[in-house]
């Protein structure tokens, strides 16, 4: 919705400026562009050159998530010089966000001028980035050989297929994967655009993954486990739009989990411990969030795969983006469930529980005999009852 709102006003500050004076007036903008120091500042600047003199001039920008653009006054040099320094430090621009500038510029007799739209991505330009390419999918890795960049390279393609049978998302828009080659140069960059950290991040409005991954031996199994996880989080996104947010966690993140093209050996331990401590968090507790201890957190992610899991096989995979759809429409944990699948989470959770932890055995076992129980009681009661109508009444036996 954000940025739904600042196209928004992108387009009526667009179509309801002033006729603008561009060559009529004599003005020319030139050597426009954008320098970053990651983390700490952004540079706009060009030059601008009139036969008019300029009484006022003004930087205009925002980046994906701004719903109403920046707008700043700056001063001309002696050449019609402009330099505005933008402090990301106290303003905070999340790392790879594309941010979109102009300049307006107001002349002495009145008419007033814009230039044209510049476009420049906020990169973390702290390391020379490595590039690999194969149609919308786009690997950065800035530590390691070409074979490096070819393995992830090789992990992503192969974990949009496996993304594609669970939520299938289209395939035209850029996908932009950012490998650091360390947990501590990642959770700089994450901090610095006030990101929260965590092993891998992903930004589905930017369609843009930021992970660590090692150059070593224990690469593929960190490319394996990180790069689908964090790519379903954005074709999720790309499958539900905006509404990605109304999400329960237990969905979008048993969905990545799902994802994985290297599935955690432990989580089936986990969940094993759990039921038999009783100890499992109930899946209602866990729409929101999840709880904040390593342990607890660990569980949640096990818990939440192995549930998405069982839906997926009791229902087919289309359940589950019908699910997302259902929650991205703002219904809540339980109305998501009833509307897409036609029973409660409480219920859904009982059957999960039974199915796949082993809970409520003999109940279980009750409820799947039922039916042969009631045939063979009928199959019993047939003889009885052609002996009851074949008996002889009483006037009969007279």
């Amino acid at each position: 919705m954000r940025q739904f709102v600042f196209s928004i006003v992108m387009a009526v500050l667009i179509l309801g400026l002033p006729q603008q004076a561009r060559a009529q007036s004599g003005i020319e903008v030139t050597d426009a562009g954008m320098s970053v120091e990651f983390g700490q500042h952004v540079t706009f600047q060009a030059r601008v050159e009139s036969s008019v003199p300029i009484t006022s001039a003004t930087i205009v920008f925002g980046d994906d998530f701004d719903e109403s653009p920046h707008r700043f006054p700056v001063e001309l040099g002696e050449n019609g010089e402009i330099a505005y320094r933008y402090d990301v430090v106290q303003n905070v621009l999340r790392p790879f966000t594309t941010i979109t500038f102009w300049f307006d510029v107001t002349l002495s007799n009145g008419q007033t001028f814009r230039s044209q739209n510049y476009q420049e991505q906020y990169i973390d330009n702290r390391f020379v980035w490595q590039q690999q390419v194969d149609g919308m999918l786009r690997v950065h890795w800035y530590e390691g050989e070409t074979a490096f960049g070819d393995a992830l390279l090789d992990v992503s393609r192969r974990s949009l297929n496996a993304i594609d049978a669970l939520i299938p998302a289209p395939a035209d828009v850029p996908l932009e994967i950012y490998v650091y080659a360390s947990t501590t140069d990642l959770q700089s960059a994450l901090f610095l655009g006030g990101e929260v950290w965590q092993a891998g991040h992903a930004n589905p409005k930017l369609g843009v993954v930021m992970l660590a991954v090692t150059p070593g031996p224990g690469q593929s199994i960190e490319m394996e486990t990180l790069i689908p996880h964090e790519l379903a989080h954005v074709i999720l996104y790309r499958s539900v739009g905006d509404g990605y947010a109304s999400l329960p966690a237990w969905l979008s993140e048993g969905i990545a989990s799902l994802s994985e093209l290297y599935p955690n050996p432990d989580y089936e331990q986990a969940l094993t411990v759990a039921s038999q401590n009783n100890s499992l968090l109930p899946i209602s507790d866990l729409c929101d969030t999840f709880p904040l201890d390593a342990s607890g957190a660990y569980l949640a992610y096990a818990e939440s795969q192995s549930f998405v899991r069982f839906v997926r096989d009791l229902y087919g995979a289309p359940a589950l983006l019908q699910l997302a759809s259902a929650y991205a429409d703002g219904l809540n944990c339980d109305e998501g469930v009833v509307r897409a699948l036609g029973t409660s989470l409480a219920s859904l959770e009982t059957r999960w529980r039974e199915s796949v932890l082993g809970q409520n055995v003999v109940g279980v076992f009750l409820r799947n005999m039922l039916p042969y129980l009631g045939l063979f009681v009928l199959l019993l009661l047939m003889p009885l009852i052609g002996f009851l109508q074949k008996r002889p009444t009483d006037e009969e036996t007279k």
